[in-house]
């Protein structure tokens, strides 16, 4: 059910109805930001992050927010059904054994370079993409590694009788390294143009026609690319495992889907930069993904398009 609260500026719609007091009192400091659009939007999962609440959707119009975004960009879920409808314990046991073989997580990475026709197309102009250029060489051996935290590999058995493959999955360091680059940047330049935003609030933004925040925008949209690629050449070594067990196993097209990203979409008739950190979209077209925490079911969902939401839903994954 939708809740909504008034601000100064703009409401607050949530779909909670218990939230964190630091949650909210960052979903207010949203709301008041001199560039925030029509309203906020807080999807059931809503819990503090750093600046902006994870499961926090912001429009603005004119700047794109860094922080908004989040330190993990591109990070998402991709999911794929098989034909197969059972798989013994001790040949699951297998199965999870050479995926620990060769797919590296936590802090590890591949001990060989990754063909790079797999890494998502590059300018090798250091102005354009100056931070993706300078973290290249080491995210070619990134690329297909879990990561840590509440990322995750699963085999599933499917509500319809299918055996379903799930990874949960981010950009790496990469996207760390664009993350954090731009927000003290955005930082710095919002304490020199003596900016309405309190610092405090760490929402600092980039005007969308400045060099900053076009580079942001198109260093951001790659490692967007990379979390997406990273994800399916995750999926291709978990089928790969598959292989040495069953013989002929037919694969659904992949779903794969991102929930911490920032976009240019149309909302209540206007062109504004939508940001969802820790949100998915779930507009009328889009076949979604919300996993559940350890143990717990995970869905696969259709979306129903909902204005209010700004077309988007939870993100789950450990909440």
């Amino acid at each position: 059910m939708e809740i909504i609260i008034s601000t100064e500026k703009i409401p607050i719609k949530l779909w909670l109805k218990d939230i964190e007091a630091g949650a909210l009192n960052q979903a207010m400091n949203l709301a008041n930001h001199p560039y925030a659009f029509h309203h906020i939007a807080l999807m059931p999962d809503t819990h503090v992050g750093f600046g902006m609440p994870i499961g926090g959707v912001l429009a603005t119009e004119d700047v794109i927010i860094p922080n908004a975004v989040g330190v993990d960009i591109g990070c998402g879920i991709c999911a794929v059904r098989t034909s197969l409808r059972e798989i013994p314990i001790e040949t699951l046991k297998g199965i999870m054994g050479v995926i620990r073989r060769t797919v590296p997580v936590g802090f590890n990475h591949h001990k060989s370079k990754q063909n790079n026709t797999i890494m998502p197309d590059i300018r090798h102009d250091s102005k354009a993409m100056p931070i993706v250029n300078q973290e290249y060489k080491s995210a070619i051996y990134q690329i297909g590694t879990l990561g840590g935290g509440n990322h995750f590999i699963e085999v599933q058995r499917g509500k319809d009788g299918f055996i379903w493959l799930m990874v949960h999955s981010g950009s790496r360091n990469i996207g760390y390294k664009v993350a954090t680059h731009y927000n003290k940047l955005a930082k710095s330049l919002n304490e020199k143009w003596k900016s309405q935003v309190p610092l405090k609030w760490d929402l600092a933004y980039l005007p969308l026609n400045s060099e900053q925040g076009q580079i942001y925008k198109e260093e951001m949209r790659y490692c967007v690319d990379f979390a997406f690629a990273s994800r399916k050449l995750m999926m291709e070594r978990i089928k790969e495992a598959i292989s040495y067990y069953f013989d002929n196993v037919i694969y659904d097209e992949m779903i794969n889907i991102a929930h911490n990203y920032a976009a240019q979409e149309k909302h209540f008739g206007k062109i504004v930069i939508v940001h969802r950190k820790g949100a998915t979209l779930a507009n009328k077209e889009t076949i979604g993904i919300i996993p559940g925490s350890q143990g717990m079911k995970s869905y696969i969902v259709k979306g129903m398009g909902n204005q209010d939401s700004f077309e988007s839903c939870s993100h789950g994954a450990g909440r």
